[in-house]
């Protein structure tokens, strides 16, 4: 059967199993595009940078890095270019409690070198946070393409970088060396040298990363997708690196977004995008008879999806069990092929049957969205920018 038809199958089967619902939530959004004028919008983050309470819009684009002040979404830029190949990523998270967020970037995006390419930089405020910051240049790897802040397990902040390829491997089939995923350690003056460590070089072209807290101590783990599959890493303290797990089976070609969610029992669960660009929404779950290959479960939501390569969990219907917000963006395809963000509601506390509902169709061909309560009124919003549509909009919660 052709990927089109069984994508609209699915899609059918959602809809229809969601129709028997008794009471089920209608969900409503109202759509506000705060930059018309976006050029990629490779990643968007939220923080509050100011220190007012509230959270900011960051968004990292191909040669700018600039904040979005809540409420009048007022754009501040922090840098213009810092490399001559593109901006790539943004971390942004309060480390110092402080109540203003530390941001660290990654640039010099060029895939198809997996030897010079890359670059990453921690961005050092003025006491005015509305004027350009300063970029300080640390460490890196090869083709860096994802960064997030995390905790190990003495409970330090650190900058973990999970670039695209080992370094001098082959851009297209991910073979030769592993990816060199690191850690970098913020020093009290940020300007001197970052000690960085090698946790891990045993995968082979990773794609996005999502940082957890699912076990008992107090430092993150990791859930990491690539060419492998599906991993999930939790800090070794005898050897200061990451100890990986496999959750699924890799006959799938791959994960490219991976992220975690809750359900009403509070068991876990992941959601993914496979393989990576893919067309395929997929849960998984811990497995009732797990394997050495394939511990969780693995279940398809969707494979309608074109180019996915955006996600997000999270409980924006207050039904104390998290939805799955999902973007794509059709990249290079032809018209009339359609680019938007889709959520999947789960009917039920265990997460037997899930509904699809349409946030945007076809204004934002979705390179990359967040979830946050933006306007205080308690409920998550959609922060999403656009590739193709070239835009940053915010998807105003207004579900009754």
């Amino acid at each position: 059967m052709p990927r089109s038809y069984r994508g609209l199958i699915t899609t059918l089967g959602l809809l229809a199993c969601s129709g028997s619902a008794s009471g089920a939530i209608e969900p409503r959004f109202r759509a506000v595009e705060i930059d018309p004028e976006v050029g990629i919008g490779y990643g968007v983050a939220v923080a509050d940078v100011d220190g007012d309470r509230r959270p900011d819009i960051l968004l990292v684009d191909r040669d700018t890095v600039a904040w979005y002040q809540n409420p009048s979404w007022s754009k501040h830029r922090i840098t213009g270019k810092l490399t001559p190949h593109d901006h790539v990523c943004i971390a942004a998270a309060d480390l110092d409690g402080d109540g203003k967020a530390e941001i660290a970037v990654g640039a010099g995006w060029n895939p198809s070198d997996t030897l010079d390419s890359g670059a990453l930089f921690y961005l050092l405020p003025p006491s005015d946070r509305t004027q350009p910051w300063e970029a300080v240049r640390l460490p890196h790897e090869p083709v860096v393409h994802r960064i997030r802040w995390a905790k190990d397990w003495q409970e330090n902040w650190t900058l973990i970088s999970v670039p695209l390829h080992g370094r001098g491997n082959n851009p297209q089939s991910g073979e030769g060396t592993g990816v060199r995923i690191q850690r970098y350690t913020l020093p009290e003056n940020p300007r001197d040298v970052w000690n960085s460590r090698l946790i891990d070089d045993s995968l082979h072209k990773t794609h996005n990363f999502d940082v957890v807290q699912w076990d008992e101590d107090t430092a993150h783990e990791l859930l990491i997708g690539g060419k492998e599959g599906l991993f999930l890493s939790n800090w070794s303290a005898t050897q200061n690196r990451l100890e990986l797990t496999r959750l699924g089976t890799n006959d799938i070609g791959g994960v490219g977004e991976v992220r975690a969610g809750t359900l009403g029992d509070g068991k876990p669960f992941i959601a993914t995008v496979e393989p990576m660009h893919g067309h395929t929404l997929a849960l998984y779950s811990p497995s009732d008879n797990p394997s050495a290959d394939a511990p969780w479960q693995r279940r398809v939501l969707d494979e309608s999806i074109i180019d996915g390569h955006a996600l997000a969990c999270g409980d924006l219907l207050g039904l104390g069990r998290d939805q799955i917000v999902v973007g794509w963006r059709a990249m290079n395809r032809p018209a009339p092929t359609r680019v938007g963000i889709k959520m999947f509601v789960p009917l039920d506390p265990e997460g037997r049957e899930w509904r699809m509902h349409l946030i945007d169709d076809n204004t934002m061909a979705c390179e990359d969205l967040q979830l946050a309560d933006l306007n205080g009124d308690g409920k998550l919003d959609v922060a999403a920018a656009g590739r193709a549509t070239h835009n940053l909009k915010i998807y105003f919660n207004e579900t009754p």
